[in-house]
């Protein structure tokens, strides 16, 4: 059941003395815990400073590229900038992208939660099985899996072809937390429900959905900002979005101010949907003491319906995994350019292993503090926080790259092309990937076990590591991997920001595959996707 601070220490108002008789040692002790629940709900309201300190400064990183867009967007004064906003092709702009966001989000949901629940909740013949063949696309780029598609059927190009590129690559983003969520449900409050006389949908809706919320709220507010921010799906099936827009105008001309204007749009698109997630989000947690449930649950049986759950599963894991790799499969065994130069490989494939893991790693670590804030507190600084680290998710990896590049040169020359530039871009990029994965682990860790440990006179640093910390560390490895595959098949900042002399396996297959090369795009587009495969498929294993 929901706990709160207020609730893990008796609140009865104290006894007064009585004809000036001295207070008894119980009525001492009762008011003595009085004040101390008082000092512990207060605490909850107010973020303490070991936490406030780095969320500002993961905060301010991610805003970093909204400085630059600042300066670009009134190089030439705020009239010039309100024409290029106010134009007819931005409203049309804003319409297609927005059009594309919700068509992707809603059929993610739809596959996110339906396999999530057919995963964990009933009798599905080889589930666990299923569980990780449904995080698997997770490891398939855009990019590869539009141009899977097109090469099947080039008819594809257009919104159509778009939106299911790029609802197949995503839908784990939804499935993943919403699993976790549904195994962390207590299954008591399902059963008193039954008890009561609901059926099961009824104690669906009205017991496991409410609980399921939060999970489906991140998972959709990632896919949404995923799609808003993806370039290589939306390029090859040549189907204008602000992305493809912005990209065209930086290499059209000289001047950044038009796309600069363009990018703030996005921006803004950005904190509406964080501000619309947190709404749907509420106010409610949902964490039960204790590691586990007294008995375990018991799973639905199928029964009738099996073979058709099966026919669902069969049928997404074919469209999503098993179609992109039968198509890299065919340029490998056709196209006569195909050649495996196994020590070029092999260094492209460690150069994008090593940038991606010290990516991830300090992604992870400037959103640790970010996440708790956010699961924790409630107020105006923890909601800003919050969204300031989702701005800049949603800006085009050629916007933030070149934010990056205007800082470096003006400011830090030494790091320009240098590989921390490129891991700084990772970071401010996907950075709302690690929030959201820390903030679900933190919902679902009893908040009343870190008001014991401050009771017991613990500081508030000593409470992060000795209990937040540990109880919520399996949903940030969850996180940090994610952030690993993501930050590997992340390519228009890499295009920009990677040293000179360096390639990965995103910059090598997008090259081949801009020049018609699909034969010779096809080994590392095959080695990106075995590599994002591995945490991938431990993702999937860790949540069976």
């Amino acid at each position: 059941m929901p706990t709160s601070p207020s609730s893990a220490l008796p609140t009865e108002a104290p006894v007064a003395p009585v004809g000036g008789e001295p207070e008894s040692r119980p009525d001492r002790g009762r008011r003595r815990a009085t004040r101390l629940a008082g000092r512990l709900v207060m605490a909850g309201r107010r973020p303490p400073l070991i936490l406030v300190v780095p969320a500002c400064v993961a905060a301010l990183f991610a805003l970093l590229p909204l400085g630059y867009l600042a300066v670009r967007a009134l190089e030439r004064g705020p009239a010039f900038a309100w024409d290029v906003v106010a134009d007819e092709r931005t409203l049309d702009l804003l319409g297609r992208s927005l059009g594309l966001t919700v068509v992707v989000v809603a059929a993610c949901l739809v596959l996110g939660v339906s396999l999530a629940w057919l995963t964990v909740r009933t009798r599905l013949p080889g589930g666990r099985a299923w569980s990780v063949l449904a995080t698997l696309p997770l490891a398939v780029p855009s990019y590869v899996a539009a141009f899977a598609w097109l090469s099947a059927d080039p008819d594809l190009a257009g919104f159509g072809g778009a939106a299911l590129a790029l609802t197949l690559v995503s839908f784990p983003y939804v499935y993943l937390p919403v699993a976790a969520a549904l195994r962390g449900i207590d299954p008591a409050q399902e059963e008193a429900a039954r008890s009561l006389g609901h059926g099961p949908l009824a104690t669906f809706l009205r017991i496991t959905l409410p609980q399921l919320r939060p999970a489906a709220a991140g998972g959709a507010l990632l896919v949404a900002l995923y799609v808003l921010s993806d370039f290589g799906a939306v390029s090859l099936m040549r189907y204008d979005t602000f992305t493809r827009a912005i990209h065209t105008s930086y290499r059209a001309s000289f001047d950044r101010t038009p796309a600069a204007a363009l990018s703030v749009v996005l921006v803004v698109m950005t904190v509406a949907l964080v501000a619309a997630e947190a709404r749907t989000r509420g106010r409610a947690g949902h964490a039960r003491t204790g590691t586990g449930a007294a008995r375990p649950l018991v799973p639905v049986a199928l029964g009738r319906w099996q073979p058709l759950a099966l026919l669902w599963c069969g049928a997404v894991t074919a469209v999503a995994v098993a179609f992109p790799l039968g198509t890299l499969g065919y340029w490998l065994a056709v196209g006569s350019s195909a050649t495996w130069d196994l020590g070029g490989l092999a260094q492209t494939a460690w150069a994008t292993f090593g940038v991606a893991a010290a990516g991830a790693a300090l992604t992870t670590l400037l959103a640790l503090p970010v996440g708790v804030i956010a699961a924790r507190h409630r107020g105006r600084t923890a909601r800003l926080l919050e969204q300031a680290a989702y701005a800049g998710h949603a800006l085009p990896g050629i916007t933030v790259a070149l934010a990056l590049v205007f800082f470096a040169v003006r400011y830090a020359y030494p790091l320009y092309q240098q590989l921390p530039l490129l891991v700084g871009a990772y970071a401010v990029l996907f950075l709302p990937v690690a929030v959201a994965a820390t903030r679900a682990a933190v919902l679902q860790a009893p908040p009343v076990l870190e008001d014991v440990a401050r009771s017991l006179g613990r500081r508030p640093w000593q409470v992060l590591r000795e209990v937040t910390v540990p109880l919520a560390a399996p949903g940030v490895a969850a996180g940090a991997a994610l952030t690993f595959v993501v930050c590997m098949k992340e390519l228009p900042a890499t295009l920009l920001l990677r040293p000179t002399g360096m390639d990965t396996l995103a910059t090598r297959l997008w090259t081949e595959t801009g020049a018609g090369s699909f034969a010779a795009a096809a080994p590392y587009a095959a080695t990106l996707i075995l590599l994002a495969a591995v945490p991938s498929y431990l993702l999937g294993r860790h949540r069976t």
